[in-house]
């Protein structure tokens, strides 16, 4: 029976985060329990081989959700981390915060004081390090490395001339004052290699001395004492064991495993626990619902010329260049062909922007080839749309009583009207794009959707068999006002009827933001360690005022 002040469940976005700030304090003890294993391989660490790990689901949990009835009844694959550094591991490494107004409907249309954009701002600034240095907006000396992506491929600039005449305009900084238009993309990519949670968090926390990493650690229980949460027990090394906190325990574990976790210590819907023979001691039905995902597709086309990666992946070079990306941070290795992104309103009448879009310059089945004559791979460049403000819901419940049982996964993608018509708008704006006249020199035919897919049917048909998610789940322990029936957690992350335990990570999101969540949940877990160490909030930079908050569209009136 180990004592610590903290147990951290998870060494994702949010545990690595709250492991560094928590453990500034010399005087506590801090324990971060992570299921997985270590993440030294070079496969983490170097940002090309990031979609080796997405094909082979390495360094993951292996969830599939249940077949989706909107997605052809498909199983989509639904990857997540497991490993020191979660999915921050295991990710495309794109930063993004999404929209003032995500935050702002947060504070005012879901009554969460303190969750308002100038209230949140400061902790990405605090988190940040972004390459151009602190500004009112960016942060120049966080722990988190930003960069902007410069991939070395004219097709680049060709897209982005091609954004221009249809319309959509540039943003050299969607971070910044606004996030509508195109440009750069931007990753957390340190000196050419991938900079995770756990690089830049988790080990300048292990380094002071105050925390302890176990992993290969499962949890599968949160003790608790007279309503109070008191510890957790672990499967380690084939046994069980009890380890007790004399302050809280942390639930970091995401969006799929937190919710497990609490269901499994009898914190949940009472007649779902009921049924697997669990024991109920808070009765809190919100728990497990509200998942929702950003979808994405895409439409691809052959190129009429081999790229930079196609080139560059020749067995004779391509060793070279991955050595040189791991021993010195250069080389096209340290880079992802995914350098160009924006976002757009898939209808004018929109008040803010419902789609992102970025360019794919390298197909995802890319990889090491002898040369033409064996036949390498098509090579192709895809515009992947992504619907980021998506109304279906979907729930994660348990299996079994057995924490070693996956999770059941329903994430009900296109479940609506809205979603679908939505989705099948972004296909014609990605194919108006693709057609434009300074794509000509690079564009072959048309691979997906095809050209004889016109019809609306033909779309929505499409995307049924080849939508997937875009691994940005949030919400299934969601935070909410008190008015909030369904609220599993306060505004400051606490679990309701329950003392001494939180919930930090993306499943605390009420409401998905207009963008990919590491940056959000990393802000999240900021602003905790302040509510958990009873700091107060780092001040607002009232000089930037508050912009009217435009509302989002009610439910159904996409444009048809």
């Amino acid at each position: 029976m180990n004592n610590y002040d903290y147990i951290i469940v998870g060494a994702g976005s949010a545990g690595c985060t709250l492991a560094y700030r928590l453990g500034a304090d010399p005087a506590l003890k801090i324990l971060v329990l992570e299921a997985g294993g270590p993440d030294r391989s070079p496969v983490i660490r170097i940002p090309l081989t990031w979609g080796l790990i997405l094909k082979h689901r390495m360094y993951d949990w292996g969830y599939f959700t249940e077949p989706e009835p909107g997605m052809d009844g498909r199983r989509i694959e639904c990857a997540r981390g497991k490993v020191l550094g979660g999915s921050t591991s295991i990710n495309g490494m794109a930063y993004a915060r999404g929209a003032r107004e995500d935050y702002d409907h947060w504070a005012r249309g879901l009554g969460l004081e303190g969750w308002s954009y100038d209230d949140v701002l400061p902790y990405f600034r605090r988190s940040e390090s972004w390459e151009e240095g602190a500004s009112e907006l960016r942060g120049g000396d966080g722990p988190l490395t930003v960069t902007r992506l410069h991939y070395e491929d004219p097709l680049v600039d060709a897209f982005l001339r091609a954004t221009d005449l249809a319309g959509h305009g540039r943003n050299d900084d969607y971070n910044g004052a606004s996030i509508e238009g195109f440009g750069p993309m931007q990753a957390t990519i340190r000196r050419g290699r991938r900079w995770s949670a756990a690089s830049a968090y988790l080990r300048p926390a292990v380094a002071r001395g105050n925390v302890t990493v176990w992993t290969g650690a499962l949890t599968t229980k949160v003790l608790m004492e007279q309503g109070r949460a008191v510890g957790v027990e672990v499967l380690r090394g084939g046994r069980r064991e009890q380890v007790r906190c004399e302050r809280e325990v942390l639930l970091a574990g995401g969006v799929i495993n937190s919710p497990q976790l609490l269901m499994l210590s009898g914190i949940g819907d009472a007649s779902e626990l009921g049924r697997h023979g669990i024991a109920t001691r808070v009765d809190l039905p919100g728990v497990g619902r509200n998942l929702q995902d950003h979808v994405v597709c895409d439409v691809r086309w052959r190129r009429k010329e081999t790229g930079p990666l196609h080139r560059a992946l020749r067995l004779d070079r391509i060793g070279f260049d991955l050595l040189r990306t791991w021993m010195f941070g250069s080389g096209l290795s340290s880079k992802v062909p995914a350098a160009a992104v924006g976002l757009v309103r898939s209808h004018p009448e929109l008040s803010l922007p419902d789609l992102q879009l970025l360019l794919a310059a390298a197909p995802m089945d890319a990889g090491p080839h002898f040369g033409p004559l064996l036949k390498p791979y098509v090579d192709a460049f895809a515009i992947k749309g992504v619907f980021i403000t998506p109304e279906s819901r979907g729930s994660v419940s348990l299996a079994s009583g057995d924490p070693t049982a996956p999770a059941v996964i329903r994430q009900n993608f296109l479940s609506t009207d809205y979603d679908r018509r939505a989705v099948r708008q972004m296909v014609r704006i990605m194919r108006a794009i693709g057609e434009q006249p300074p794509l000509a020199p690079f564009r072959a035919e048309e691979l997906a959707p095809g050209p004889r897919a016109t019809s609306d049917a033909d779309i929505d048909a499409f995307i049924r068999r080849t939508a997937i998610t875009l691994h940005h789940p949030v919400g299934t322990c969601r935070m909410g006002s008190d008015a909030d029936p369904d609220a599993v957690l306060d505004a400051q992350l606490r679990v309701r009827g329950v003392d001494g335990l939180r919930v930090v990570d993306g499943s605390a999101m009420p409401r998905v933001v207009r963008g990919p969540t590491n940056a959000p949940i990393i802000m999240m877990a900021e602003k905790a360690a302040d509510h958990i160490l009873g700091r107060p909030p780092l001040a607002r930079d009232n000089r930037r005022g508050t912009s009217a908050l435009r509302p989002f569209p009610a439910r159904g009136t996409v444009p048809a």
